[in-house]
Protein backbone atom coordinates (compact mmCIF):
# COMPACT_ATOMS: atom_id res chain seq x y z
CA UNK A 1 0.00 0.00 0.00
CA UNK A 2 1.04 3.72 -1.16
CA UNK A 3 1.96 5.86 1.75
CA UNK A 4 -0.49 9.21 0.48
CA UNK A 5 2.48 10.99 1.78
CA UNK A 6 4.08 9.99 -1.45
CA UNK A 7 1.72 12.69 -3.62
CA UNK A 8 3.00 15.38 -1.35
CA UNK A 9 6.54 14.65 -1.54
CA UNK A 10 6.35 14.27 -5.50
CA UNK A 11 4.29 17.53 -6.12
CA UNK A 12 7.06 19.46 -3.63
CA UNK A 13 9.91 17.97 -5.89
CA UNK A 14 8.62 19.16 -9.08
CA UNK A 15 7.65 22.25 -7.83
CA UNK A 16 11.31 22.85 -6.31
CA UNK A 17 10.03 23.36 -2.67
CA UNK A 18 11.91 22.50 0.52
CA UNK A 19 15.02 20.64 0.69
CA UNK A 20 15.73 17.97 -2.45
CA UNK A 21 17.90 16.07 -0.42
CA UNK A 22 15.46 15.46 2.73
CA UNK A 23 12.25 15.25 -0.06
CA UNK A 24 14.11 12.05 -1.88
CA UNK A 25 14.89 10.50 0.77
CA UNK A 26 11.39 10.55 1.98
CA UNK A 27 9.97 9.99 -1.52
CA UNK A 28 12.35 6.84 -1.47
CA UNK A 29 11.32 5.47 1.89
CA UNK A 30 7.35 6.12 1.00
CA UNK A 31 8.63 3.70 -2.30
CA UNK A 32 10.29 1.34 -0.61
CA UNK A 33 7.44 0.91 2.85
CA UNK A 34 10.48 1.75 4.87
CA UNK A 35 9.41 3.76 8.19
CA UNK A 36 9.32 7.27 8.24
CA UNK A 37 9.71 9.32 11.31
CA UNK A 38 7.27 12.14 13.17
CA UNK A 39 9.90 14.36 12.24
CA UNK A 40 9.99 13.92 8.32
CA UNK A 41 6.39 13.87 8.22
CA UNK A 42 5.71 16.55 9.83
CA UNK A 43 8.39 18.66 7.42
CA UNK A 44 6.29 17.76 4.90
CA UNK A 45 3.08 18.62 5.99
CA UNK A 46 4.14 21.80 6.98
CA UNK A 47 5.69 22.17 3.01
CA UNK A 48 2.48 21.07 1.91
CA UNK A 49 0.30 23.27 3.91
CA UNK A 50 2.26 26.64 2.94
CA UNK A 51 2.64 25.81 -0.50
CA UNK A 52 0.39 23.47 -2.08
CA UNK A 53 -2.65 24.85 -0.33
CA UNK A 54 -3.10 21.75 1.84
CA UNK A 55 -5.34 21.88 5.19
CA UNK A 56 -3.47 21.55 8.54
CA UNK A 57 -4.67 18.38 9.92
CA UNK A 58 -5.89 18.66 13.72
CA UNK A 59 -5.21 16.14 15.73
CA UNK A 60 -7.78 14.76 18.20
CA UNK A 61 -7.16 16.70 21.69
CA UNK A 62 -6.15 14.28 24.33
CA UNK A 63 -8.60 13.10 27.14
CA UNK A 64 -8.54 15.24 29.95
CA UNK A 65 -9.17 13.07 33.26
CA UNK A 66 -11.03 15.09 35.20
CA UNK A 67 -9.86 15.03 38.68
CA UNK A 68 -12.12 13.73 41.99
CA UNK A 69 -13.73 16.56 43.01
CA UNK A 70 -12.34 16.76 47.07
CA UNK A 71 -15.41 17.98 49.13
CA UNK A 72 -15.29 21.43 51.00
CA UNK A 73 -14.15 20.62 54.57
CA UNK A 74 -16.47 22.36 57.03
CA UNK A 75 -14.47 23.53 59.80
CA UNK A 76 -16.55 23.51 63.42
CA UNK A 77 -17.35 26.83 64.30
CA UNK A 78 -15.13 28.03 67.16
CA UNK A 79 -16.53 29.85 70.19
CA UNK A 80 -14.94 32.79 71.56
CA UNK A 81 -13.40 32.26 75.02
CA UNK A 82 -14.68 33.56 77.56
CA UNK A 83 -12.74 36.32 78.92
CA UNK A 84 -11.26 36.17 82.04
CA UNK A 85 -12.95 38.45 84.35
CA UNK A 86 -10.27 40.65 86.31
CA UNK A 87 -10.83 41.48 89.53
CA UNK A 88 -9.67 45.22 90.98
CA UNK A 89 -9.14 45.57 94.66
CA UNK A 90 -10.19 48.95 96.17
CA UNK A 91 -7.49 49.38 98.50
CA UNK A 92 -9.60 51.41 100.86
CA UNK A 93 -8.27 55.27 101.94
CA UNK A 94 -5.99 55.38 104.45
CA UNK A 95 -7.22 58.52 107.43
CA UNK A 96 -5.19 59.28 109.67
CA UNK A 97 -5.48 61.50 112.83
CA UNK A 98 -4.69 64.74 113.51
CA UNK A 99 -2.20 63.48 116.21
CA UNK A 100 -0.51 61.42 113.23
CA UNK A 101 0.08 64.60 111.25
CA UNK A 102 1.51 66.15 113.44
CA UNK A 103 4.22 63.57 114.53
CA UNK A 104 4.84 63.15 110.80
CA UNK A 105 5.22 67.11 110.23
CA UNK A 106 7.60 67.05 113.37
CA UNK A 107 9.59 64.09 111.97
CA UNK A 108 9.92 65.91 108.53
CA UNK A 109 11.05 69.74 110.35
CA UNK A 110 13.50 67.38 112.69
CA UNK A 111 15.49 65.45 109.75
CA UNK A 112 15.39 69.08 108.50
CA UNK A 113 17.00 70.71 111.06
CA UNK A 114 19.99 68.01 111.34
CA UNK A 115 20.71 68.07 107.22
CA UNK A 116 20.86 71.80 108.01
CA UNK A 117 23.40 71.29 111.26
CA UNK A 118 25.55 68.83 109.36
CA UNK A 119 26.03 71.10 105.77
CA UNK A 120 26.44 74.29 108.32
CA UNK A 121 29.09 72.19 110.30
CA UNK A 122 30.50 70.57 107.05
CA UNK A 123 31.27 74.03 105.62
CA UNK A 124 32.55 75.29 108.78
CA UNK A 125 36.03 73.08 108.62
CA UNK A 126 34.57 69.77 110.42
CA UNK A 127 36.54 66.98 109.49
CA UNK A 128 36.16 64.67 112.81
CA UNK A 129 36.02 64.95 116.58
CA UNK A 130 39.77 67.15 116.56
CA UNK A 131 39.32 68.72 114.14
CA UNK A 132 39.28 72.82 115.02
CA UNK A 133 35.87 74.92 113.36
CA UNK A 134 37.96 77.45 111.39
CA UNK A 135 36.12 79.77 109.49
CA UNK A 136 36.84 81.85 106.44
CA UNK A 137 39.50 84.23 106.75
CA UNK A 138 38.96 87.65 105.23
CA UNK A 139 41.09 90.71 105.54
CA UNK A 140 37.85 92.63 106.52
CA UNK A 141 38.97 94.27 109.55
CA UNK A 142 41.69 91.47 110.30
CA UNK A 143 44.72 93.12 110.96
CA UNK A 144 46.55 89.73 112.06
CA UNK A 145 44.95 86.21 112.69
CA UNK A 146 46.62 82.53 112.68
CA UNK A 147 45.31 78.99 112.92
CA UNK A 148 46.13 75.55 112.67
CA UNK A 149 44.24 72.92 110.65
CA UNK A 150 43.33 70.44 114.39
CA UNK A 151 42.90 71.23 118.00
CA UNK A 152 45.36 68.27 118.67
CA UNK A 153 48.35 66.60 117.27
CA UNK A 154 50.55 63.27 118.06
CA UNK A 155 54.24 62.43 116.93
CA UNK A 156 54.62 63.03 113.15
CA UNK A 157 51.47 64.32 112.42
CA UNK A 158 51.69 67.09 110.00
CA UNK A 159 50.48 70.45 110.98
CA UNK A 160 48.94 72.68 108.39
CA UNK A 161 48.86 76.95 109.45
CA UNK A 162 47.15 79.43 107.68
CA UNK A 163 46.41 83.21 108.69
CA UNK A 164 46.24 86.79 107.34
CA UNK A 165 48.27 90.12 107.62
CA UNK A 166 47.40 93.36 106.88
CA UNK A 167 51.44 93.84 105.55
CA UNK A 168 53.41 93.11 102.74
CA UNK A 169 56.11 91.28 102.47
CA UNK A 170 56.67 88.90 104.64
CA UNK A 171 55.25 86.89 108.09
CA UNK A 172 57.49 85.03 110.94
CA UNK A 173 55.80 81.92 112.16
CA UNK A 174 57.43 79.58 115.67
CA UNK A 175 55.75 76.99 117.88
CA UNK A 176 56.62 76.88 121.55
CA UNK A 177 56.49 73.98 123.73
CA UNK A 178 55.00 73.46 127.14
CA UNK A 179 57.94 74.94 128.77
CA UNK A 180 57.89 77.85 126.92
CA UNK A 181 60.83 76.50 124.42
CA UNK A 182 60.93 77.46 120.73
CA UNK A 183 60.55 74.05 118.65
CA UNK A 184 60.09 75.28 115.20
CA UNK A 185 60.18 78.52 113.14
CA UNK A 186 60.03 79.61 109.71
CA UNK A 187 59.36 83.02 107.61
CA UNK A 188 56.30 82.88 105.29
CA UNK A 189 55.79 85.48 102.28
CA UNK A 190 52.68 86.61 101.85
CA UNK A 191 50.37 86.28 99.12
CA UNK A 192 48.59 89.47 97.32
CA UNK A 193 45.56 89.37 99.67
CA UNK A 194 47.38 89.11 102.70
CA UNK A 195 47.19 85.37 103.59
CA UNK A 196 49.89 82.81 103.88
CA UNK A 197 50.27 78.92 104.97
CA UNK A 198 52.53 76.51 105.43
CA UNK A 199 53.06 73.10 106.92
CA UNK A 200 55.37 72.08 110.10
CA UNK A 201 55.86 68.83 111.47
CA UNK A 202 55.39 67.64 114.82
CA UNK A 203 57.85 65.93 116.83
CA UNK A 204 61.65 66.51 117.19
CA UNK A 205 64.04 67.94 119.09
CA UNK A 206 61.52 69.99 122.17
CA UNK A 207 58.46 68.31 121.33
CA UNK A 208 59.34 65.16 124.46
CA UNK A 209 56.50 66.26 126.29
CA UNK A 210 52.71 66.49 125.77
CA UNK A 211 50.67 69.10 126.59
CA UNK A 212 49.79 72.34 125.27
CA UNK A 213 51.88 74.16 122.96
CA UNK A 214 52.06 78.00 121.32
CA UNK A 215 52.05 78.86 117.52
CA UNK A 216 52.93 82.39 116.96
CA UNK A 217 53.01 84.95 113.98
CA UNK A 218 54.83 88.00 113.98
CA UNK A 219 54.45 90.51 111.45
CA UNK A 220 56.01 94.36 111.71
CA UNK A 221 53.38 95.75 113.91
CA UNK A 222 52.06 92.99 115.92
CA UNK A 223 52.02 89.67 117.44
CA UNK A 224 49.06 86.45 117.47
CA UNK A 225 49.06 83.19 118.83
CA UNK A 226 46.83 80.22 118.96
CA UNK A 227 47.49 77.03 120.84
CA UNK A 228 47.07 73.49 120.34
CA UNK A 229 47.41 69.78 122.14
CA UNK A 230 50.08 67.46 121.21
CA UNK A 231 50.85 64.12 122.61
CA UNK A 232 54.63 62.38 122.41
Amino acid sequence: MTDPLLDDVKALLDKDFGDDRILKQICRACENNEVISNYERNYVRKLAEKHLGKKPEFAPSPTVNEKPTIPDVVMPEIQPIQQTQSFQTQVPPISYSKSKNKKIIFGIGGIALVIIIAAAISFGGITNGTTKINTPITTTDISLSIQTDLSSYTNKDLISISGVSDTTGTVNLSIENTSGELVWTEQTSLKNDGQFSTLAIAGGPGWEKSGTYTIIVENEKETKSDTFTFTS
